[in-house]
């Protein structure tokens, strides 16, 4: 891995720190890559009514939709519960990957799940949302 990917990886912790999950003390950072080398963190976002929460993956997605970004590069998600000494790879929700579906090139795009700088894993989207639903099915001509 480039170090590009390992400063990504640290980003990621950074976001981590920052999550907000009094309920399920399941704390998740992720940093979104966009494609003129930008760097978005995020958080997981909790709420005691579990469908207002909001995963850290979207997070970071929504913030640099917000920016005006649209193309986008990686993303590195880390992951763990409060208490625990040791990360474990934390794999996105359906949810997310939909959304990386609706903003990702799925060919191109690179999920990094991380448990530290040195222990990592990569996928390509396609590889996490086979069939995914996209614009492209919502077509007439489809």
């Amino acid at each position: 891995m480039d170090t590009d990917r390992k400063e990504l990886i640290k980003k990621a912790f950074q976001a981590q720190k920052k999550a907000y999950a009094p309920y399920s003390g399941f704390e998740v950072g992720a940093a979104l890559l966009a494609g003129d080398g930008s760097v978005y963190g995020g958080c997981n976002i909790e709420n005691a009514s579990y469908g207002a929460c909001n995963c850290a993956e979207r997070t970071a997605l929504f913030r640099a939709v917000y920016e005006g970004k649209r193309d986008f590069d990686a993303i590195v998600i880390v992951g763990k519960p409060k208490n625990a000494d040791v990360y474990d790879y934390c794999p996105p929700c359906g949810i997310c990957r939909q959304v990386m579906a609706e903003f990702c090139d799925p060919e191109k795009f690179e999920i990094i799940l991380a448990k530290s700088e040195e222990e990592y894993r990569r996928y390509k989207l396609k590889e996490l949302l086979p069939l995914s639903f996209t614009g492209k099915d919502m077509e007439k001509d489809h």
